[in-house]
């Protein structure tokens, strides 16, 4: 029996160690020693001993992003100011003017900047033309006509075209002429009527300097058909000139004047005249009977609508911007928060330039001397502008010029404001270099992220490899707990046992 129970003894212990050495092999995640979660506690750890840097950063980092976004509203509505600007400190584009004609079917006109206000008589007597050349009618547009070259001319423009037996058509002398790489000024084109079909030439440029002739050589003499020269009296001419190419002819308040065609530029300062037609006329019975055209007027006036435009989208466009500063920079106490830029010096300086500016008054002049003479005030609550349309309405009537003077030129508001914007928005300007200074300040926050990482990294390891060691010694000590409960459980196990044998009792 004692053998027999100390077998059992030898083999338990030999079990239990087996499973203690089965269990210290499994330890393959930390914490199964301990019952500790040990990748919870050494990321708690991490986290609190890497805490103070990462809220730094986190700060400055979110500091630095919404002072590069703030600069860049801030740039952008300077932009849009700039743009309004730019209508108003060039004097030739905020002055405009009207140029009314009184009978549309006559003329239409548009007036520049430097046009000059004034009322004129106009009178067209004919409009200026171009050669129309007509041939004699064929049977049809494939009638062969003949080959050889032909020679137009327009003007002091000539070309020679060579028509041979794939082109001697009427139909192919009409595309040779308009395929010509070098046409002279004169497009071909085929009429067909009852009588049948004629080659029409039509010179593409008006002016008497324009007239179109045609001449023939070589060939089977065919091409004689299609010749047009008055000025060779040895040549008969077989083309019909239905029009004649003539210079426009008018008369500016009764004074007589022509022009190569019908959009007249020279002939009012600043004044483009679209002729139309010819100006209603009577002819007298004298003799030599007198032709009279009745006069149409053509009025320049000053544009106010123009300026109007011109100047309200300046106010506009520099509320715009004061209100974007206004934003930036101040404190709303309701909502304890502050502009992304409070306190910031170089919008601080920008505003008291601008008003400074925007303060001016004219010395040694009468009449327009400050914006409020145009009507533009500042709003003693919003600090914004406002605009009166009735003030700048007599302003622009009264005088455009003084208008001009105040905003453009070298001295004017608006010329000395675009003038302070570009200091700030140029390439390497104030605002350039502010955030290049911002950009690097974010790269330095992402770099030393990047080195706090790593070192957070490195304690992480640390911490699990201490954690790990704790964690094994653990699952040791209780591997031999585990045998050796197991060994003192056999040992009495064991005792109990033979004293049974034994047949001693207890009474």
């Amino acid at each position: 029996m004692t053998s027999a129970v100390s077998g059992t003894s030898s083999t338990t212990s030999s079990a239990a160690a087996t499973t203690a050495a089965s269990g210290g092999a499994a330890i393959t995640s930390t914490g199964i020693g301990s019952g500790l979660d040990v990748t919870a506690i050494v990321s708690e750890l991490t986290s609190a001993f890497g805490a103070g840097q990462q809220d730094q950063l986190t700060s400055q980092e979110t500091s630095l992003d919404s002072q590069v976004s703030a600069f860049g509203t801030f740039t952008s509505s300077l932009d849009a100011l700039q743009t309004a600007l730019a209508a108003v400190y060039t004097t030739t584009t905020l002055a405009g003017f009207d140029a009314t004609v009184g009978d549309t079917s006559i003329a239409s006109a548009s007036a520049s900047s430097t046009a000059v206000a004034g009322t004129y008589s106009l009178a067209v007597q004919n409009l200026a033309t171009s050669t129309t050349l007509t041939s004699a009618a064929v049977t049809n547009p494939t009638t062969t006509i003949g080959t050889g070259n032909l020679t137009i001319n327009v003007g002091t423009a000539s070309a020679t075209i060579a028509i041979s037996s794939s082109d001697n058509t009427l139909a192919g002398i009409a595309a040779a002429i308009n395929g010509a790489a070098n046409n002279p000024g004169v497009s071909a084109s085929i009429i067909t009527t009852t009588d049948g079909s004629r080659l029409v030439l039509t010179g593409t440029e008006t002016g008497a300097s324009n007239a179109v002739t045609v001449t023939e050589s070589g060939g089977d003499g065919g091409l004689s058909a299609l010749v047009y020269d008055p000025s060779d009296t040895t040549v008969t001419s077989t083309l019909t000139q239905s029009t004649a190419a003539a210079d426009a002819n008018f008369t500016i308040n009764g004074y007589a004047a022509t022009s190569a065609n019908n959009s007249v530029t020279a002939a009012i300062s600043g004044v483009t005249i679209n002729l139309l037609s010819a100006s209603a006329s009577t002819t007298s019975t004298a003799t030599p009977p007198v032709t009279t055209y009745t006069p149409t007027t053509l009025t320049i006036a000053p544009d106010t609508t123009t300026a109007t435009t011109s100047i309200n989208n300046f106010v506009s466009a520099l509320n715009s911007t004061l209100s974007t500063i206004a934003t930036l920079t101040d404190y709303d106490a309701s909502t304890e928060t502050a502009g992304a830029l409070q306190g910031n010096a170089t919008l601080q300086s920008f505003g008291n330039q601008l008003g400074e500016i925007l303060d001016t008054v004219r010395s040694g002049t009468t009449g327009i001397n400050s914006l409020s003479d145009l009507g533009i005030t500042a709003d003693a609550n919003t600090g914004t502008y406002d605009s009166s349309a009735s003030t700048l309405s007599s302003a622009l009537t009264g005088s455009l010029s003084a208008v001009e003077s105040l905003l453009g030129g070298t001295n004017g508001i608006a010329t000395k404001i675009n003038a302070l914007v570009t200091q700030y928005t140029q390439a390497g300007g104030i605002l350039a270099s502010i955030n290049d200074g911002l950009e690097t300040g974010l790269t330095n926050v992402t770099t030393q992220q990047t080195q706090l990482n790593a070192e957070l990294a490195t304690y992480s390891a640390t911490l699990t490899t201490q954690y790990n060691a704790m964690d094994t010694a653990v699952a040791s000590l209780k591997e031999t707990q585990t045998y050796l409960t197991a060994e003192f459980n056999a040992s009495a196990t064991s005792s109990s046992t033979s004293s049974l044998s034994s047949g001693t009792t207890s009474t």
